[in-house]
């Protein structure tokens, strides 16, 4: 028995139509409608720009080795994002230019790694989405062990195979695969609600009086 060097079948995944309908969801929205508790603040895009989502494909390695990252590579479906726990170390990048040009190539929808990458300049010119903690000029290793569609963490947040990841600037964030469909609905209602407040303090109707009925609501003086 090899413990801790196996790869799994991933048994579930959230479906294409509920990716669709976060695709223009906001991050932040999604976070506030999750009690602003979830999600990693550490990892930021590597690329030019844009947002990442799709279920996960997740991958747990040695820190600083990449072998199951490029079995995961070969066995991802289209608009799988690729979560790799390779435990926050910095020392040896787990992807670079190579790699993201075959799981783009692969119609992977991106990288979140919880680890670094390399070739940063080529990776920050591109689209392709990719997410890490940072950058190390040093490349893998490729001994294992790891395993492939398991319950990794990155930065702390829990992620199953299946679950579904979002990302965009403000960071990356997982919605577990049974509270999908719920936490879309609330975060469409959310963002409609944003939208509102935003077309009133442009039109000058925004109503402020929040702010000074919770200062004495909390107990502040309102000194002369």
């Amino acid at each position: 028995m090899a413990i801790g060097f196996a790869i799994h079948k991933r048994k579930r995944k959230v479906s294409p139509e509920l990716v669709a309908r976060f695709r223009h969801l906001p991050v932040a929205n999604v976070s506030d409608v999750m009690s602003r508790i979830s999600g990693t603040n550490r990892l930021r895009p590597m690329h030019a720009g844009g947002w990442l989502g799709g279920p996960a494909l997740t991958v747990k390695t040695r820190p600083g080795d990449n072998l199951m990252v490029h079995k995961a590579i070969d066995l991802a479906e289209p608009g799988d994002v690729i979560v790799v726990d390779a435990g926050g170390v910095l020392v040896n990048a787990i992807i670079g230019e190579i790699m993201s040009t075959l799981a783009e190539k692969n119609c992977v929808a991106g990288f979140v790694i919880d680890g670094a990458i390399r070739d940063a300049g080529a990776i920050r010119a591109g689209s392709f989405p990719v997410f890490a903690a940072g950058v190390a000029h040093r490349g893998p290793y490729k001994d294992g062990p790891g395993e492939i569609n398991c319950a990794v963490s990155v930065d702390g947040m829990i992620v199953e195979p299946g679950d579904l990841i979002v990302a965009d600037g403000d960071g990356v964030l997982c919605v577990p695969y049974d509270d999908v469909a719920a936490i879309c609905k609330l975060t469409e209602a959310k963002k409609a609600t944003e939208e509102k407040s935003i077309q009133q303090i442009r039109a000058g109707t925004s109503d402020r009086r929040w702010v000074d009925e919770a200062l004495k609501r909390l107990g502040c003086e309102f000194k002369e």
